[in-house]
């Protein structure tokens, strides 16, 4: 029984990996291309959702 939650929860671990694949994608894109700008697109990767958030509300006036 411990495990439906579990299975519910799956589908949103997959569309995270996604994204956060896509995102990185995205950045290594815009990088320069050397071992640190990947290292920094990789870490953006990670925190994006978080200034989509704050730009989200601050564009609302919150």
């Amino acid at each position: 029984m411990a495990n439906k939650g579990m299975q519910q929860a799956a589908p949103l671990g997959f569309f995270g990996l996604l994204a956060y694949i896509g995102a990185a994608i995205y950045f290594i894109g815009q990088s320069d291309g050397s071992f640190w700008g990947v290292i920094v697109g990789l870490l953006q990767a990670i925190v994006w959702p978080a200034y989509a958030v704050f730009g989200g509300l601050t564009a609302l006036g919150v």
